[in-house]
């Protein structure tokens, strides 16, 4: 069989837990940050884990992470 080639973008996107749940980073943290809070912009920093409906398809896009 094949090998699949990997998302480019997912790759720099997103990572695989131990548990193989799909963390991300937080959008709205590139620009305009004046008007965000300083609590806000701390917490936009942190990694999340993914929503369910979405690790499916995240997973095909990084087969071997």
């Amino acid at each position: 069989m094949p090998k699949i080639k990997t998302h480019s973008g997912a790759k720099k996107r997103f990572k695989l837990s131990k548990n193989g749940k799909v963390i991300r980073g937080h959008a709205y943290k590139s620009h305009i940050l004046n008007k965000k809070s300083t609590k806000r912009k701390r917490n936009l920093r942190k990694t999340v884990v993914a929503d369910v409906t979405n690790t499916a398809a995240v997973k095909r896009m990084i087969p071997y992470k």
